[in-house]
């Protein structure tokens, strides 16, 4: 058995536990992450993190797995959780610049503040670039991959849709070939955008989902996001049939942290 120390972070509401395995790589089951991130017989949360020794010029290596247990795609929270965690850690002895490397790729992140007294505060993230012909619209709106799979769609009354219903119905459609993660969008008085997202894997709808804000961000246009656990910004070029320097900037917290033997 394994005692091991985690540490519990959220990104808006969009929460992970993450594990430090620099020197203890340990590898876990499928059934361990999930029983890990349920939320009624373990720590609970939207996904599970490791942080493991980075090379060739990288900090550390983020790999991010669902609370379904399974691997996933690229987690643009989590990309910015693990950047303040990486923080906490030490690594990079007090800077705040971070490079890593994800499933999609390697990725530069900063800490732009962090309030010691609270534990919480505020991570840009580089994102991969998208082009143009890959947003594809499809069904009542449009499907892209901004490092995980989205498909994004507008609706009338966001506050009262049915987020999981509807979501759960995409999910699985087939126009999209290994499924999806399903955004709703509503344009509000003040000029933002609101978000409410049903993520793959989770099987549920998430408080924020930083993937998801960034396509719906470069679908739109509009740079500044709203979802159910806090406020976003995504900073982006469009150059010719390419969206380049897209960046997402947002909330953290570290929540607690903990031993669990598994």
């Amino acid at each position: 058995m394994n005692r091991l120390h985690f540490y519990k972070y959220d990104g808006a509401g969009n929460d992970f536990v993450l594990l430090d395995i620099r020197e203890n790589p340990v590898t876990l089951s499928q059934n361990q992450i999930e029983r890990l991130c349920h939320r009624r017989i373990g720590i609970g949360a939207d996904g599970l993190m490791t942080l493991g020794c980075g090379s060739n010029g990288a900090d550390f290596t983020m790999t991010y797995y669902n609370s379904d247990g399974a691997e996933g795609t690229m987690c643009g929270n989590g990309g910015r959780c693990i950047t303040a965690f990486a923080y906490h850690l030490g690594i990079g002895q007090g800077s705040r610049h971070f490079v890593f490397d994800a499933c999609d790729g390697r990725h530069e992140a900063d800490l732009l503040m962090w309030d010691h007294s609270t534990a919480t505060g505020l991570v840009s993230l580089a994102m991969r670039d998208v082009a143009s012909r890959d947003i594809v619209r499809t069904l009542d709106g449009w499907f892209l991959d901004t490092g995980s799979p989205h498909y994004v769609q507008r609706v009338d009354d966001l506050q009262n849709f049915d987020v999981v219903g509807e979501g759960r119905r995409l999910r699985h459609d087939d126009a999209f070939d290994n499924g999806a993660n399903i955004d709703f969008i509503e344009d509000l008085p003040d000029g933002t955008l609101a978000v409410r997202t049903y993520e793959r894997g989770v099987e549920d709808e998430t408080w924020a989902c930083g993937t998801g804000v960034t396509a719906c961000a470069l679908v739109t246009g509009n740079k500044r996001i709203k979802a159910r656990g806090g406020d976003f910004k995504v900073d982006f070029e469009a150059t010719g049939d390419i969206f380049t320097h897209i960046v997402l900037t947002g909330p953290v917290a570290m929540n607690f942290d903990g031993y669990v033997t598994i």
